[in-house]
């Protein structure tokens, strides 16, 4: 069962977090996360996290702008592309709560509303210095 049947049958998923797309928030292999089915018409706001379909994955990245045409531009709390196309045909389904470290928190949480509008406000910054690391570290090994 994938996780668009999941959500159908059952309307929310919790699982255990993948990658290091989403870091700090979330760990692999130690941090869960909660996503709710989106309810059909259902429109995303900026910082909100969800669930989407990129070809034959699934991600769990941010939300960092909504377009005038109706797409949006999503960036994973620790990446330096951002990705443009995502369109709510693609989503599955957005982020409620998430464990980590063994403790629950709600996507309603004042400390994660802040965390959340930080990364969003920060992003630009965020990306260009580690896109600077990079370059140095690639110039460091020559």
């Amino acid at each position: 069962m994938n996780y668009e049947q999941y959500l159908d049958e059952f309307g929310e998923l919790t699982y255990r977090f993948r990658g290091t797309s989403m870091l700090p928030l979330l760990k692999e292999n130690r941090d869960l996360f909660t996503v709710r089915k989106k309810k059909p018409g259902e429109r995303f706001k900026v910082c909100d996290v969800v669930l989407y379909r990129r070809g034959d994955s699934y991600v769990l990245h941010r939300i960092l702008k909504v377009l005038p045409d109706g797409g949006y531009v999503i960036l994973g709390d620790n990446c330096i592309n951002r990705e443009y196309g995502t369109t709510d045909a693609d989503i599955l389904g957005v982020m409620t709560g998430f464990q980590r470290k063994g403790r629950d928190y709600t996507v309603r949480n004042f400390r994660y509303r802040f965390y959340s509008r930080w990364r969003v406000l920060t992003a630009p910054v965020r990306i260009f210095f580690k896109k600077l690391k990079i370059a140095l570290w690639r110039r460091i090994k020559k």
